[in-house]
């Protein structure tokens, strides 16, 4: 590097990948952004300029001076080889520049400290890294040693694992082509080890996460679920919690999501094709990243999936990848789950792809439907996707539900042998959703409910049986009504 080089660069001012330093009377701070270059996208440590002016100076470099540099680069862990460069500053009277780059910082990697502390670059300035930040790179960089999957599950052995569902992502998987033919004769304890879930002969968290049959002391291991009347939480039409390994709770999200969005179908050719009014197969990949990408650790927090009037959220707890923003996470991306042998596993059984094109392949659904790209949130330990809803303006000026007016997108029904199709009006709408927030009920319950007359209820009631939405079920005086 040349003094005109230097020059150059300095020109930019102090950015992200660049520190300042008007002299070595200023190491331990350079020491401290030189940790930061490390863990975050590397940069330049200049002694010898003045930050505020960006003036060069240079200093006297002595052998003492250089010690004193080696003697501060010692004080990095992991231990890093950098050579300082010695630059004259021309007229300066021996006096020279003393330039260090540092590499930046790559996922599996140890995360980097200065005397005990490990720094990072928050934009441009140097901060202490955060205890969550700096555990998950730990985790990354020393997996068998920090990583809740790898750690031994106490106290549960081979008969607490389900061993259907093992067989059934077995039989998924030589299915797809993910597994070989001979997988399905294996042992359980064989398959188990093979995908690293057991270790000396001792089941791992990550298999109780899949495979699981008794998770009382696994409170992690549930899914809350609620429906809400309207756009907030003040009021629940419907609330529960599944708990159960990742398929069980997979089953539970994936039914409690076909039980409060609408379902359309439509007739081509001689076959009936059903929709969602989201994609399921949007749903279904959000929900597998939910519970596969999620912070285990944290055994006090659950995922959640929350239906409102106008949006489907998902959450889970735990954060992006550190080089991913919720504006960036559906660019191309690599793939980093935060459970890579849990990922593994459902890789296999063709659950999960492993090349980060899972946001992709939803945003793409939801493009093909017609319907809006789901959005990423990132607040208080959470991360959340959020799927709007379609509306259509409704017919019935009386039909509202805390105010509002839309009627949703429901089924499409076969209107004849010519495939014609028609949609709920908002009333119609209205009953249907009574109804499978309340299998069983009968036309009175319904009509204090949505405070109408019972003989405008029948009518819907009829309509909707007619079109297969609905059945009758038992007598006429202690039966009710059930989604079909």
């Amino acid at each position: 590097m040349t003094f005109e080089d230097i020059q150059e660069i300095i020109a930019k001012d102090e950015h992200r990948c660049l520190e300042l330093k008007k002299t070595t009377g200023e190491l331990q701070d350079g020491m401290h952004s030189a940790c930061a270059f490390l863990n975050t996208e590397g940069g330049l440590l200049i002694f010898g300029v003045a930050p505020t002016s960006l003036k060069i100076l240079g200093q006297q470099v002595t052998d003492s001076t250089q010690r004193e540099i080696a003697q501060a680069l010692a004080g990095l862990y992991p231990a890093v080889e950098v050579k300082p460069e010695y630059i004259d500053v021309p007229g300066r009277n021996g006096d020279q520049l003393i330039v260090m780059h540092f590499s930046g910082w790559r996922w599996g990697q140890m995360p980097y400290t200065y005397r005990g502390c490990p720094y990072y670059k928050n934009e441009s300035t140097t901060q202490v890294m955060p205890q969550e930040m700096y555990e998950e790179r730990l985790r990354a960089a020393k997996p068998e040693k920090f990583a809740w999957e790898r750690q031994e599950a106490v106290g549960v052995a081979l008969a607490d694992l389900d061993e259907k569902r093992i067989r059934d992502a077995v039989r998924l998987g030589v299915e797809r082509g993910r597994m070989p033919a001979t997988a399905e004769a294996e042992s359980v304890e064989s398959l188990l080890s093979k995908w690293n879930l057991m270790r000396d002969g001792k089941v791992l968290n990550g298999a109780v996460a899949l495979f699981g049959k008794n998770l009382s002391g696994y409170t992690q291991m549930s899914l809350r679920l609620a429906r809400f009347r309207g756009t907030d939480k003040n009021e629940f039409v419907d609330s529960g919690r599944a708990d159960g390994n990742f398929f069980d709770l997979m089953d539970a999200g994936m039914a409690f999501l076909f039980k409060h969005l609408s379902q359309s179908g439509k007739i081509v050719g001689f076959q009936k094709e059903e929709h969602l009014e989201i994609p399921a197969e949007a749903l279904r990949e959000a929900l597998t990243n939910a519970l596969c990408h999620r912070q285990l650790e944290k055994y006090n927090l659950t995922p959640s999936i929350a239906v409102y009037d106008d949006r489907v959220e998902i959450e889970n707890p735990g954060r992006l990848p550190f080089d991913l923003t919720p504006e960036t996470i559906k660019s191309a991306h690599a793939s980093y789950p935060y459970n890579p042998l849990i990922a593994e596993v459902l890789f296999k059984s063709s659950f999960l792809e492993s090349w980060g094109s899972g946001v992709g392949r939803m945003v793409d659904a939801c493009r093909a439907q017609g319907v809006p790209e789901p959005e990423y949130e990132v607040a208080g330990g959470f991360v959340r996707i959020i799927f709007k809803r379609p509306m259509i303006i409704g017919s019935d000026k009386d039909d509202s539900r805390n105010g509002y007016v839309n009627g949703y997108v429901n089924g499409y029904v076969n209107g004849g042998a010519n495939g014609e199709v028609n949609t709920l009006t908002p009333s119609q709408k209205l009953v249907y959703d009574t109804v499978c927030d309340n299998p069983g009920i009968n036309t009175k319950k319904i009509a204090d409910i949505l405070k109408k007359s019972p003989r405008t209820i029948e009518k819907h009631l009829a309509f909707l049986a007619k079109s297969s939405f609905i059945e009758h079920r038992d007598s006429d005086k202690t039966g009710g009504y059930y989604v079909k």
